[in-house]
């Protein structure tokens, strides 16, 4: 009975592209919100954190590449491997500059204090090792 309920499940929901797609579309589009807030709101904020921290201010230009031009590239399958890297290398760096102290915190309702940063960082990942799939905008498979 449950061999049979598996393998109509496995039938019903065997579409590994349209799993990356899905990934790729939620992923890249809920981290466009961060990008959105950074050209609302600018990136002051961000470089006056790097200068406490002894870097360069305009690294934090970095952010609209990590949080929009990557996102876009993710969502439409456009060099989705490299675009995923490029995020999971600023989600790092986000969560260095903003975060470090709060690796072994909670949050009031027994969450690890860093959960988003680590479904950005790891999704990305994901997207790095799983590729952008058939179903893309980009058809030249070298783009993807």
């Amino acid at each position: 009975m449950f061999g049979g309920i598996n393998q109509m499940f496995n039938r019903m929901s065997d579409h590994p592209d349209f799993g990356k797609l899905l990934l790729r579309l939620t992923f890249g589009g809920l981290l466009l919100f961060h990008g959105e807030f950074k050209v609302m709101h600018g990136i002051d904020w961000i470089a006056h954190m790097l200068a406490v921290k002894g870097m360069p201010g305009f690294i934090a230009y970095g952010a609209y590449i990590g949080e929009i031009v990557a996102p876009v590239m993710v969502i439409i399958g456009l060099m989705t491997r490299p675009a995923a890297f490029i995020i999971a290398v600023n989600m790092v760096v986000a969560t260095l500059l903003v975060k470090m102290g709060a690796v072994w915190h909670r949050t009031d309702v027994g969450a690890w204090s860093l959960e988003t940063e680590a479904l950005y960082l790891l999704g990305a990942l994901a997207i790095m090792f799983l590729g952008a799939g058939k179903y893309t905008l980009v058809r030249d498979s070298r783009l993807q």
